[in-house]
């Protein structure tokens, strides 16, 4: 009885979040006559300890309890997260695109469209084989997103606590700030910058910033650094993340900031040479104060830590609600898009092939297969508490041993986190409670705080559109190449050399590409087909109560 209760609950829980659909729905489907085969898009991060993305105990779950029911076939295709737009161009030259195709940004997803990589299709035929995660898009204001040109090409995921997410925390070294005079840990950047030098200072750490080479897309997010109230035909033109915004005044005052860290040697003076799980390595070695990644039950570089470093003493980086004046910086921060996954279906599907796509999407979002794949096995994956909630086993390394981040890189196809409980249950059971530390109430309290800093209107979205973007997909790629190589540059050259290197750069990055790019992002900005900015404020957030 007591089994049932808890999986009640965990249901209706899960109900709050996903709105109700009939039961039946799967049950109605008539299996193909002939079989049908779907490739599914899942990303390889690279990770140590997790079991092949595309063969497991898991992709085997979802063939033996989806894919056998209905006569479908159902392939993984492996999509490395640090290579997702080569992969997909690879993919699609030798004609083998996967049926389902995700990502989290707008842009990369609309330059598949425009290179003619998806089908369109009715979202009428849609919503007919998959009843609930269409209405959930109704219900989240979701539909507006899934058409470029006026044509369909999209669904959308869920993404609960968008703007507030909690899920990617920085842990720094509390006990090295503690030996130099520090009670709280930094969040200013003047404030963090004094405390670097300091701890170089004391012989603690030889370049305490660490630092990793630049990959391209995504890198050197300026938010903090742009001038209040924003304008919004330059966050129309500059403000999107995929492409580096060289030539925009935060972008140059983050990157003088990164100059003055280097020329202090307290970065690492080869972080250009640094790969990701160098970077990691060196957190762990104590050769770098922080270290930020996605937190789950299971955090193996966090054992590893402790492994190494017995006496350790770690914090989470708190949220700032400061404006500091003297590095230009405020408390503004990229918030995650209002959706979660981006899903599009390849130009070579068949109807078939889009129908067993869309039966793979509605039958994830059913509550009881959604849950499963999210928790695992009881008694081997997960343990029900006190309250009947899920709680993850940290340590659990069996059969059914889950993939990065619970199965994330699965199910995010319908919603990207696991929904138990309330919003503290849910932290508290997405942390690792093996460790010398437990980081819940610190994690919780940074979610409260990053609340209020959305709630004062710090939080910003990146502008969508509702056109085809033809210069990106054009000068992307070169653009990205041409960014590292200047970034370098400006981060190793000597300060007094900087500005006038800033500027060549800026031109030469604006005549391969970036000009042409801003100029398409306002026309259509001008011409009503971009999302607009929402009501901003310029004031600092008490976050001592």
């Amino acid at each position: 009885m007591k089994k049932i209760l808890a999986l009640l609950l965990a249901a209706m829980m899960l109900l709050a979040l996903v709105p109700a659909a009939s039961a039946d729905v799967p049950a109605d489907w008539a299996p193909f006559a002939e079989n049908v085969t779907i490739k599914v898009a899942v990303y390889d991060r690279g990770q140590e300890g997790v079991p092949p993305v595309e063969d497991n105990y898991w992709t085997k779950w979802i063939q033996q309890n989806f894919g056998d029911k209905y006569n479908i076939t159902v392939q993984y295709v492996a999509i490395p997260r640090t290579d997702v737009m080569n992969k997909y161009s690879m993919l699609a030259a030798a004609d083998d695109l996967p049926t389902v195709m995700m990502e989290y940004d707008y842009p990369k997803v609309s330059q598949w469209a425009n290179d003619g990589y998806l089908t369109t299709f009715n979202m009428d035929d849609f919503a007919a084989v998959a009843p609930t995660y269409y209405k959930r898009m109704v219900d989240n204001n979701q539909l507006g997103y899934t058409q470029i040109n006026g044509e369909t090409y999209f669904a959308a995921a869920l993404r609960p606590y968008y703007d507030t997410s909690y899920t990617f925390q920085t842990f720094v070294r509390m006990d090295w700030l503690e030996q130099v005079g520090y009670d709280h840990v930094p969040t200013s950047t003047t404030e963090y910058n004094e405390a670097m030098q300091k701890i170089k200072d004391a012989g603690i750490c030889e370049n305490p910033c660490g630092g990793s080479m630049v990959t391209g897309v995504g890198s050197d997010q300026n938010y903090a650094w742009r001038t209040w109230p924003l304008n919004e035909e330059e966050w129309v033109m500059y403000g999107d993340y995929n492409i580096p915004s060289l030539g925009w005044e935060p972008n140059k005052l983050f990157l003088k900031n990164e100059n003055y860290k280097f020329n202090a040697g307290l970065l690492n003076p080869e972080y250009y040479l640094t790969n990701a799980e160098d970077e990691k390595a060196n957190f762990i070695n104590g050769k770098a104060y922080s270290y930020a990644g996605y937190i789950s039950a299971s955090m193996d570089w966090l054992t590893a830590f402790y492994e190494a470093n017995p006496d350790a003493k770690l914090a989470i980086a708190p949220v700032d609600g400061k404006i500091d004046a003297a590095a230009g910086t405020t408390p503004g921060y990229r918030t995650d898009n209002p959706f979660g996954m981006i899903i599009g279906f390849s130009k070579d599907a068949t109807e078939d092939q889009l129908k067993a796509a869309w039966m793979y999407m509605e039958w994830l979002t059913q509550e009881e297969n959604l849950f499963t794949f999210q928790w695992g096995i009881e008694g081997e994956n997960y343990n029900l508490d006190e309250n009947g909630l899920p709680v993850s086993v940290s340590d659990y390394n069996g059969e059914s041993k889950m993939g990065f981040n619970n199965n994330k890189d699965y199910w995010c196809v319908t919603i990207e986190a696991r929904q138990a409980g309330t919003i503290e249950d849910m932290i508290k059971n997405n942390l690792p409670h093996d460790l010398p530390q437990d980081f819940t109430e610190d994690v919780i309290k940074w979610y409260n705080d990053k609340c209020k800093v959305r709630d004062a209107g710090w939080a910003i979205d990146n502008a969508k559109f509702g056109v085809a973007m033809e210069a990106e997909g054009e000068f992307q790629t070169t653009l990205v190449e041409k960014y590292k190589e200047f970034r370098d540059k400006l981060t190793m050259c000597k300060p007094e050399e900087f500005d006038a290197l800033y500027d060549q750069f800026a031109k030469e990055y604006a005549e391969a590409g970036y000009a042409a790019i801003a100029a398409e992002r306002l026309a259509a900005y001008q011409a009503g087909n971009s999302t607009k900015l929402l009501n901003q404020t310029a004031e600092e957030v008490d976050l001592s109560k």
